[in-house]
């Protein structure tokens, strides 16, 4: 369900991002940092490489869930290898599942390929919450809308626009055109570019419960640094 910009505060804000950190020069330091921000900060989750999942949930004890990224970032590794990375991931401690689809399969119009291998990474789940990231930016109005169905099939929790490391991040339109297409108790996460406090809000009027993105608590720090948070 949408929400109304004028009650969005940022509090609120803070509560719906998955505060990432993804890129391939990633040191523990860093990951640590962006920990010490979501506990400070009381974000959804941080998201992080699988290597981290266990030293960032022992680091915060529970306080904050850690996600992880299951074929990262380009979604073309086979399903058994994408199962066996759940598998890990959830022994070590994740508590939500971001996974790409094999979009050269659903060029294909390999549905039951793309929709099994969803199903069987939510099996590897135990339970924790999977995301389903579809790279919009990769995809026609047609595809995201197929996507829509094979993740409302799925038994997944969430679609989610993008991996952020592609040709563009998530936008308003790909979000509505997700609240037009996806089923009911299916949920949207939006991520890549997010620039803003009033592009974040923007989003989660659309309908997006929540943000990828590492850009927020960056602007909240500088606002607190000027006092203005």
């Amino acid at each position: 369900m949408s929400m109304e910009v004028n009650k969005i505060e940022t509090k609120d804000i803070l509560a719906v991002c998955d505060h990432t950190l993804l890129l391939q020069t990633s040191t523990w330091e860093e990951i640590r940092g962006i920990c010490d921000d979501a506990m400070k900060y009381h974000t959804a989750s941080v998201c992080i490489p699988p290597c981290y999942v266990k030293q960032a949930d022992e680091y915060m004890k529970g306080q904050i869930p850690v996600c992880t990224v299951i074929g990262f970032p380009n979604g073309n590794h086979t399903t058994a290898c994408k199962v066996f990375e759940t598998k890990d991931a959830v022994a070590n401690g994740a508590r939500e599942i971001d996974m790409v689809i094999n979009v050269g399969m659903l060029k294909a119009k390999n549905y039951d390929y793309v929709l099994n291998e969803i199903k069987e990474i939510r099996a590897a789940c135990e339970g924790k919450i999977l995301k389903v990231i579809i790279e919009t930016c990769l995809l026609t109005d047609e595809e995201k809308v197929k996507m829509c169905e094979i993740v409302t099939a799925s038994g997944a929790d969430y679609i989610k626009t993008s991996t952020g490391f592609s040709t563009a991040g998530a936008t308003f339109a790909d979000i509505g055109l997700f609240a037009e297409h996806i089923g009911e108790g299916i949920k949207m996460k939006a991520a890549g570019g997010i620039a803003s406090l009033d592009d974040a809000k923007h989003f989660m009027e659309l309908g997006a419960s929540r943000l990828g993105t590492s850009r927020i608590v960056k602007i909240v720090k500088g606002q607190e640094s000027a006092g203005q948070y």
